[in-house]
Formats: structure tokens, sequence, C-alpha cells
């Protein structure tokens, strides 16, 4: 089957990826769980208007907050542009997350038995373009001698599999993350409390895809965060809360910092080889 055989994306459906340009060559801004949009090809993949409401289709708020946050510091913003339904942009190609059967106990009649060359349309239409504009922009901003600082924005559920979560928002890291340290401590100062230190999620390279892959290869300084749902769910809700953030992303960078560690796995970056079967199988 060639590639125009299986076309995921037609003319009405939105960007597979945004991007809002920013003249600030201190951050850059990711937000892979963005948006709801499905392809029109695929039209809902039998999942009910109420789930798709919820968190399992997007990062609730969290759009809302990466656009304020991005404003706020003049930097560049891209955001990926279909539901992670369809295929989740944080998770490797060969993750049995990338193109879930289930999620949070919804079953998704479209992802099931989904065939090499359907996972293979979604991936290269969808997952690639998003990542390589991120690798693009950072590529440009490295290659003028800047070492931004990647900020991956998220959001999480108040409450799941288990007692209610108690942080407004949490940072998640890996190994000397001096940077994250330094917002985590900043955030606190600013009256944030309780401020999840890798909670609800650590950062797990190999599980997660997008800061590993472009941060931590590059050596780069990195935040990823999580806002809890319950606080962004309203634009002027998340708007203050990106404001906190920003003010404590402003004041963690007085003062030197040790450059984080290169993270290197022994697979080849995927969104830096073209898409094909081979990356449907984990290495």
């Amino acid at each position: 089957m060639t590639r125009a055989d299986r076309t995921v994306l037609s003319p009405g459906d939105p960007p597979a990826f945004t991007v809002r340009r920013g003249a600030s060559r201190r951050f850059f801004v990711v937000c892979d769980h963005a948006s709801v949009a499905m392809p029109l090809s695929l039209g809902t993949l039998g999942v009910g208007a109420a789930d798709l409401s919820t968190h399992i289709a997007c990062d609730i708020g969290a759009r809302w907050v990466a656009e304020r946050v991005a404003t706020s510091l003049d930097a560049t913003l891209i955001c990926a542009g279909f539901s992670r339904l369809v295929v989740d942009c944080n998770r490797y190609p060969w993750d049995a997350g990338s193109m879930a059967r289930q999620s949070a106990g919804v079953v998704i009649p479209g992802n099931a038995d989904l065939t090499e060359d359907e996972r293979l349309g979604r991936l290269d239409e969808i997952f690639l373009p998003y990542q390589q504009a991120i690798d693009r922009g950072l590529e440009d901003l490295q290659a003028a001698g800047h070492a931004p600082i990647f900020l991956s924005i998220h959001s999480c559920t108040a409450q799941l599999h288990g007692p209610p979560r108690p942080w407004p928002i949490g940072i998640g890291y890996v190994g000397s993350a001096a940077y994250s340290m330094r917002v985590i401590d900043e955030l606190r100062r600013l009256g944030v409390a309780p401020v999840g230190d890798n909670e609800p999620y650590a950062m797990e390279p190999g599980a997660d895809y997008t800061t590993p892959e472009h941060a931590l290869r590059r050596g780069l300084e990195y935040l990823q965060v999580e806002f809890r749902q319950d606080l962004i769910g309203t634009e002027s809700a998340a708007h203050g809360w990106a404001e906190t953030f920003v003010a404590a992303l402003k004041a963690s960078l007085a003062g030197d910092r040790p450059a984080p560690e290169r993270w290197t796995p022994r697979y080849a970056c995927p969104h830096r080889t073209a898409i094909g079967p081979a990356q449907l199988t984990a290495p």
C-alpha cells in the first residue's frame, strides 16, 4: 500500500500542528494534547460526545495555559492539532498508548485492530509533522547560538484511580534538573501549595516522548508541568495560573545552573527517521 492509499487527513481537516512565533530565545513552549479535533475520515472513533468532552480526548485547559505562557514570555509555541485519541504525540510509535484501545476505562472502538497501514498513516500525517516542527524550531535557535528552556505544558485530572490529587501544579523531571527544582521552590514561595515534586507524574524517558526526545537528547534545560484540570477549566482561570507559573519561571532564571546531562538512548530518534513498519516494534 502506498502513502496515498493510507491518507488520513483531508482538505477539511485542521493542520497537524499550529505555531505561534515568538521573539524570545530564552524559552520554547509545546503542548502535546492541546486539541480535541478528529480527522473527518475517522469520525469520532466511535466515542460518544460526553466522553470526548473529558480528559481522555485532550488535556483540558492546557492550551489556554500554553498560549498565555507563550504570550507572556514572547516565546514560540507549537501545539499538536488532533486529539490524543487519534495519536498521542507524547508516546512512541511502538507504544500501545500511541493509539490506545481504551482510556480511563472508555473503550475506543476506532482504535481496535488497526492495520499497520492505518497506524502508519496517523503517524506520518499527524505525529511526525508535529514533532518535526518542534525539531526545526529548536534547530534554528541552536544554530543561532541559543539554548532555550523547553517548556512542555500538560494538565491532569483532579482524581484518577485513587484519592483526590492535592497538587495545583506538578513538575516532572529526571536526574539533575536544577531549573525544575528552582521552579518548584519558587512556586512554593509564591504560595502554591502543595507543589507536585514528580507528582502526580514523574517524567519517564522512553515512555514520555516530547521532552526526552527534544530537550534531554540535546542537553537543554526543560520543565514538564501538569496543571490540575479543575483549576484551569475556564480561560480566565487558566490565564491566572499561567501568570503565576510565568512569575516562577522568570524568578528561577537568576544565578548559575549546571547544564543537564544529555540522555542517549540505544535507539535512533524516531522523528528524525522515516516512519515505517520497523518503528511499530519497540527496539
